[in-house]
């Protein structure tokens, strides 16, 4: 189970990685329910999947949030399949690019999914009080923000709605925690952040700040698992021992896996990834938070 867990979890990483049903080589439990492109919402990237394995009790379940900096990437491919045959349901969004809709567009189309689904867990078969998140870069950032901002009226959506967006577990691989930290004084916004958020970080301080995860932590957040190469040369390791250290000030639980000499994503950290106790961690961690 934890080869084949750690192999599919490279398809995050993969760029010849093939669109389907499922990630190539994913072993489905029998019987699973696959529900593709289901709306969510009216935007044309409102979209989202469902894998629903059979079980006689609702399951926990799993979002894959995807990165691509905002303003690329896709829920295809998904790599949390390999939680369905340890008795997960698993979910992957898509939501807009920056280059559709400014910040915080991109956290409204996540808080918008996990209504849906726990709107319609019954039919899904899912534990709407067992949600987990993950993601990867700016999939990375976007579920940090669903840990952390779960409970602040400025960033949601849908005030009106009766449907809570917290969720109950955040794994997050190395996703910016605080976007003015990634910039150094006098230097130029970096162009993904300009998309982003509409504009220089000078120009939109209030919006940049409320962007980031690190902001609204408190006590309250959900728990994290933070894991981030310490050869990262688009997003610092900082900003993920930063995010820590605040979380573990406010008494949330928190741990941060630092993979030696691994980079964005690439062959180092996947070669960790791969390795027992690694994904044992992450195993471990959701079925503690989410299967108590």
């Amino acid at each position: 189970m934890l080869r084949r867990f750690a192999m599919l979890v490279l398809f995050a990483f993969c760029p010849t990685a093939v669109s389907a049903q499922a990630p190539k080589g994913a072993a489905m439990p029998e019987g699973t329910k696959v529900s593709k492109d289901v709306a969510y919402g009216d935007h044309t990237r409102n979209k989202l999947d469902v894998f629903a394995p059979p079980s006689e009790k609702p399951l926990p379940l799993v979002i894959w949030i995807h990165g691509g900096g905002w303003e690329a990437g896709s829920k295809e491919n998904n790599p949390v399949v390999a939680l369905l045959d340890k008795g997960y349901a698993v979910a992957g969004i898509n939501y807009r690019y920056s280059t559709q809709a400014p910040f915080p567009a991109q956290l409204h189309d996540c808080q918008a999914a996990i209504r849906f689904l726990r709107d319609n867990a019954k039919k899904y078969n899912i534990d709407g009080d067992r949600i987990g998140v993950w993601g990867a870069s700016a999939g990375g950032h976007l579920v940090s923000l669903l840990g952390t901002a779960g409970d602040v009226p400025e960033l949601d959506g849908d005030p009106n709605s009766k449907t809570s967006v917290k969720v109950q577990a955040v794994l997050n691989w190395f996703g910016p925690t605080d976007l003015t930290k990634m910039v150094k004084p006098g230097a130029e916004t970096p162009g993904v952040f300009v998309k982003l958020l509409g504009g220089s970080l000078k120009d939109k301080a209030d919006l940049a700040k409320s962007a980031n995860p690190i902001t609204h932590v408190t006590k309250n957040d959900a728990p994290f698992l933070i894991v981030h190469g310490d050869n990262d040369p688009l997003v610092p390791l900082s900003q993920s021992e930063i995010l820590h250290a605040a979380l573990k000030k406010a008494g949330v639980a928190t741990e941060l896996v630092v993979f030696p000499k691994a980079g964005h994503g690439d062959g180092p950290f996947r070669a960790a990834v791969m390795k027992d106790d690694h994904r044992k961690v992450m195993l471990d961690f959701f079925g503690k938070h989410l299967k108590p």
